[in-house]
């Protein structure tokens, strides 16, 4: 059988089952999560066995340092999952809610119901714990999900399949439901995303590469964003204590995630906190390029910047800092170089906060807070399926209601249009 065979029927199984997902009660769905969480405990040692072979060969064949942090698991993370399962099967169930119900002077009335997309297709690398995060916020809101994960977790990823699969038998769903792809050829992506009329959507998670050639490719739609160049703005107001805390968080306290910010803006006013600011940041091994400004009070712990580190997403210990003349050069600067993921203001000025609030076009923008927070577990909304930067359908991080669509729908006592 061909690969392009083997995803379209697993496509078309998942298709039917998201049927039956679609309308069976909240209680079962919740019950499958739960279930799939306690399996999961139960498995827990073969997962984390699983998943050291899988980190054994990606460092054999030179995996960028960035993947491998986001492809270990611990049992820190493995508790995440739990607790993330536990959070998405405690969230209220959106399907079937009709909302704006308003009485037209006809005499019907008119709203609008919450509806599962359907069939969603994830393709993504590294990270394990996607598998169970896609898999809970697409049951919840009651679609069925096509999971494609990295050749570089297959170990880890089919271990929790059938952690899945034994949650949905026990809930009573169809295992068809959740199909994790165990072939790592790269034709099933392709085969994947042109799934017209099967698939409903796509949500690729990866790197750019990944990410820019399914966008590509695709017929289906994609929900995505190809860059997390997330900025940090100090303004001239700002508390000088707390821009170092955000600024040394925002940059180190992962490096290998899309909401880790790549560059620091600060304004000309307040430029004398760059040595004191960049100390911790060069304590904890942050290599920084600057421009000439920044270079001036740094010294030898600064290289000069090119155009090019503006436009860039390291996704590893390098940070590129800015002085700005003032707020609109700050905007404007985010405006040119960044990805429309997450920027954020560090300001005590309330008007100020409330401006950068409505200038920046990002998906998320942060006032006084890390833009580490850029994260659906931390939005509360158990987890997400992924974070987009389109403005179309759905924007920032995308859980249950970003995986729903609305039709209308129309209340009646037997009336006729006149």
């Amino acid at each position: 059988m061909s690969v392009q065979q083997y995803v379209r029927d697993l496509a078309i199984s998942a298709k039917h089952a998201s049927q039956l997902v679609a309308n069976s009660p909240v209680s079962v769905r919740n019950a499958a999560l739960e279930a799939i969480a306690a399996t999961i405990q139960s498995q827990r040692q073969s997962l984390l066995d699983a998943n050291k072979v899988d980190l054994s060969a990606a460092h054999d064949t030179g995996l960028d340092t960035a993947l491998i942090d986001r492809l270990e698991l611990t049992e820190t993370r493995v508790d995440g999952m739990l607790e993330s399962l536990a959070i998405v099967q405690a969230l209220p169930d959106p399907i079937g809610v009709i909302e704006d119900l308003k009485s037209m002077e006809s005499g019907i009335q008119v709203g609008k119901m919450r509806v599962p997309l359907g069939l969603v297709g994830i393709i993504y690398e590294s990270r394990p714990n996607v598998t169970i995060d896609a898999a809970s916020l697409c049951l919840k809101s009651g679609n069925a999900v096509l999971l494609r994960g990295g050749s570089e977790a297959l170990r880890s990823n089919l271990v929790l399949a059938s952690c899945i699969l034994v949650g949905l038998e026990q809930a009573g769903l169809p295992a068809q439901a959740v199909q994790v792809l165990d072939t790592i050829d790269r034709e099933a992506v392709s085969a994947m995303v042109k799934l017209n009329g099967v698939v409903d959507m796509v949500v690729p998670r990866g790197g750019k590469g990944l990410i820019k050639r399914v966008a590509s490719d695709a017929t289906v739609p994609v929900l995505k964003h190809l860059d997390g160049i997330c900025h940090l703005y100090i303004h001239s107001d700002a508390d000088p204590t707390m821009a170092i805390e955000l600024a040394v968080n925002a940059k180190t306290h992962r490096y290998g995630t899309c909401n880790t910010m790549e560059s620091l803006l600060i304004d000309s006013e307040c430029a004398a906190l760059l040595p004191e600011l960049a100390r911790p940041l060069l304590d904890k091994g942050v290599a920084l390029r600057g421009c000439e400004q920044t270079c001036a009070w740094l010294d030898e712990d600064c290289a000069l910047a090119s155009e090019e580190d503006w436009a860039t997403e390291y996704l590893a210990p390098i940070l590129s800092i800015k002085v700005v003349k003032d707020f609109d050069a700050a905007v404007d600067h985010i405006a040119r170089f960044g990805s429309g993921h997450t920027d954020g203001i560090v300001t005590q000025c309330h008007s100020s906060a409330m401006r950068f609030l409505r200038a920046v076009d990002s998906s998320s923008v942060m006032v006084n807070a890390s833009t580490r927070f850029a994260d659906g577990f931390e939005y509360g909304l158990g987890a997400e399926i992924g974070i987009s930067t389109d403005k179309i359908h759905a924007r920032g991080p995308v859980g249950l209601e970003g995986l729903t669509s609305q039709k209308y729908v129309v209340l009646g006592n037997g009336h006729i249009r006149v």
